[in-house]
C-alpha cells in the first residue's frame, strides 16, 4: 500500500489547485473583480497570488517526485511529498490572513521539495552508476 503513496500525494496536490482556483473565484466574487482583471481588492490580490504561487511551485514539485518515486523510494518520496503539500497548505492559509506570515509554510514546502532532489537525485545517480 504504501507504494501508492506518490499517488495519493498527486490527488491532493490537484485538489489543493483545486482549492487555490475555489478560493480566487470566491474573492472575485466577494470583491466584484471581473475577469480577465488579475488587481483590485488587496484580499483578491492575495488569493491571486497563492495561486499562481501554488500553480508556480507545482512545475517543481511534480516532476521531482516522479523522480523520488521512481529513483529513489515511493515511502520516502511520498512523505518528502506530504510534507510539500502539508507545507503550501499553511502557505496558502497564512498567506489569505497575512502575506508577511507565510514564510512557515514556505520553508516546510521548500524542505519536502528538497528532500525530494535529495531523494531522486541519489536514486538516479545510483541507476546511472549500476548500469
Amino acid at each position: 500500500m504504501l507504494q501508492h503513496l506518490p499517488a495519493v500525494v498527486v490527488l491532493l496536490t490537484v485538489l489543493l489547485q483545486c482549492g487555490t482556483a475555489f478560493a480566487v473565484a470566491r474573492a472575485r466574487g466577494l470583491y466584484g473583480i471581473k475577469a480577465p482583471a488579475t488587481t483590485g481588492h488587496p484580499g483578491f490580490e492575495r488569493a491571486f497570488r497563492v495561486q499562481m504561487n501554488t500553480l508556480e511551485a507545482t512545475l517543481m514539485f511534480l516532476p521531482l517526485l516522479w523522480l523520488a518515486a521512481t529513483y529513489g523510494a515511493p515511502l520516502w518520496a511520498g512523505l518528502a511529498g506530504l510534507l510539500w503539500v502539508a507545507g503550501r497548505v499553511w502557505y496558502a492559509l497564512a498567506y489569505l490572513r497575512d502575506p508577511a506570515k507565510r514564510e512557515g509554510g514556505f520553508v516546510v514546502g521548500a524542505v519536502g521539495l528538497l528532500a525530494m532532489l535529495a531523494i531522486g537525485s541519489l536514486g538516479l545517480g545510483r541507476a546511472l552508476l549500476l548500469s
